[in-house]
């Protein structure tokens, strides 16, 4: 195992630089995928070393249920650093899966919750709340999801702006963001790393839905300007996994984005851009860190197996 096994532990360091150009400088349908794939890939690499170190830390632990042999002296020798960096694993280990079913729980509580409140109102795409406070987000669930929006904010929208709106909550539900949003935070629980990436992955699904919603509308300056007046009489959404209008990412950038030109499709960036360079280096930090992992797994799988009696 060596040092392979702590490797996918830091390796999420080299997908820092493309986790903040990518939010500028590409595609946000592009950077959404790119990031989010990059952050979930990173995040089972880590977790499956950090396990494979929990394994050898309870080897030491007295009243283990593995078997004697596994905390034999020549176990140790051939799986370095079991005696410090294992037993520090395992309430590692315990604290990211705590905090990755906290999240999972919130998001279902929260779902549940806001699905409830629906419940007397007609089963329609959107749905309008008699509320005070102002605001509105994609609610994901069923076969299309609905649009929740409060009268409050509607009051504050001109008809265009309105538009804008419904537009960009439908583009939040077609491309099902939450999903990207969600996986997104389970990286970050899983890998204090990957708050980056998850960060600019809020950012992107939020540009991703701005632009589809300039394409329905056919104005830039009109969803510009509702996510603006959004912004300043909006509270958050009930939970960062569900997506609304203004929701996570800075508005000012956004909204600049949106007064310039539409960003040009394209999947993979350049090789020899700044992007192209920086989404190399994080594949090929994604790379090493699925071979460390898959090397740390065989090695001690095979360790094990060679101590373990039959």
């Amino acid at each position: 195992m060596g040092v392979f096994v702590f490797l996918p532990l830091v390796l999420p360091l080299t997908a820092w630089p493309i986790a903040r150009l990518a939010e500028q400088r590409q595609d946000p349908r592009a950077a959404t995928r790119l990031l989010t794939g990059l952050a979930v890939v990173m995040a089972v690499c880590s977790t499956v070393c950090l396990g494979l170190l929990v394994v050898v830390g309870t080897a030491q632990l007295p009243g283990n249920p593995l078997p004697d042999a596994w905390s034999d002296p020549e176990v140790r020798e051939a799986v370095p650093y079991d005696e410090f960096a294992g037993k520090l694993a395992i309430p590692a280990l315990l604290a990211v899966l705590l905090a990755c079913g906290r999240t999972l729980w919130r998001h279902r509580q929260v779902r549940r919750g806001a699905h409830r409140a629906l419940v007397d109102l007609p089963p329609t795409e959107v749905a309008v709340l008699p509320d005070a406070a102002p605001y509105a987000y994609a609610l994901p669930g069923g076969r299309r999801g609905r649009v929740v929006v409060t009268t409050a904010l509607l009051s504050c929208l001109e008809p265009a702006e309105r538009r804008a709106l419904f537009a960009h909550e439908r583009a939040h539900l077609a491309a099902r963001h939450h999903r990207f949003l969600l996986a997104a935070q389970l990286a970050a629980r899983a890998n204090p790393f990957l708050r980056p990436l998850r960060t600019a992955v809020s950012f992107t699904a939020e540009r991703w839905a701005d632009e589809e919603a300039a394409q329905v509308v056919g104005s830039r300056t009109v969803v510009a300007r509702a996510i603006g007046k959004a912004a300043l009489v909006s509270r958050d959404t009930p939970e960062p996994t569900l997506a609304g209008l203004a929701a996570p990412g800075p508005v000012p950038r956004r909204v600049a984005a949106l007064l310039g030109p539409a960003p040009v499709l394209r999947g993979w960036p350049p090789v020899f851009t700044s992007v192209g360079l920086a989404a190399w280096g994080a594949a090929a930090g994604t790379a090493v860190s699925a071979l460390s992992s898959a090397n740390s797994a065989v090695t001690m799988v095979l360790i094990l197996h060679a101590a373990t009696p039959w």
